[in-house]
C-alpha cells in the first residue's frame, strides 16, 4: 500500500484552492506554479474532483475553481476517493484471492486479515481529517514562519 502521486497531489492542490476561497475562482495554472504540479495533470485531477461535487469550476474570463462545499465538509478521503486512488494494502485488492486469481482455492494469505484492518484503520483516519483542518495547520506554519524574533545583542536590539 502506498499513496501515488495522484492522491497527494490532488490533496495538496485543495489545500491551495481552499487557502484562497472567498477571493474569487482559483486558476489552475496558479495552483500548477505555486505547487509545482503539471497543468495538465490538474485538469485530469480537477475533473474528477467535479464530478464528485467537491470542487465546481467557474467558465470564461477571470474563471477558475473553488469548493463546491465548504472546506469542513470535504474530507482527505472524499479528496482521494474522487481521483480513484486505491486505498488497500491487501495484496488481492480486496478480492479474497491473495494467491492470485490464478489460485484454484481462492484462499486467503494468512496476513489478510492485518492489511485489511490496516485499510479500514487508514480510511478511518482520511476521513477524520477535514480539508480545513489541513488549511488551518498550513496557515499556522505559514504564521509561525513569518514571526520576526527580536533579540537583545548589548545595548541594541536586533533582528
Amino acid at each position: 500500500m502506498r499513496l501515488t502521486t495522484k492522491g497527494r497531489f490532488a490533496v495538496t492542490a485543495m489545500i491551495d484552492l481552499a487557502l484562497r476561497q472567498g477571493k474569487g475562482p482559483v486558476t489552475l495554472s496558479g495552483i500548477s506554479q505555486r505547487q509545482a504540479i503539471s497543468l495538465s495533470y490538474l485538469e485530469q485531477l480537477f475533473g474528477k474532483l467535479r464530478r464528485h461535487e467537491i470542487v465546481e469550476s467557474i467558465r470564461g474570463p477571470g474563471g477558475g475553481y473553488s469548493l463546491a462545499r465548504r472546506a469542513d465538509k470535504v474530507t482527505v478521503a472524499d479528496i482521494i476517493i474522487a481521483v480513484d486512488e486505491p486505498l488497500d494494502a491487501t495484496q488481492c485488492g480486496g478480492k479474497e484471492n491473495c494467491h492470485g486469481a490464478d489460485a484454484a482455492s481462492g484462499v486467503r494469505c494468512m496476513t489478510h486479515e492485518l492489511w485489511a484492518t490496516l485499510n479500514e484503520k487508514m480510511v478511518d483516519y482520511l476521513d477524520s481529517v477535514s480539508l480545513q483542518d489541513l488549511v488551518d495547520q498550513q496557515k499556522q506554519k505559514d504564521a509561525a514562519q513569518n514571526v520576526v524574533h527580536l533579540h537583545r545583542t548589548g545595548n541594541h536590539a536586533a533582528l
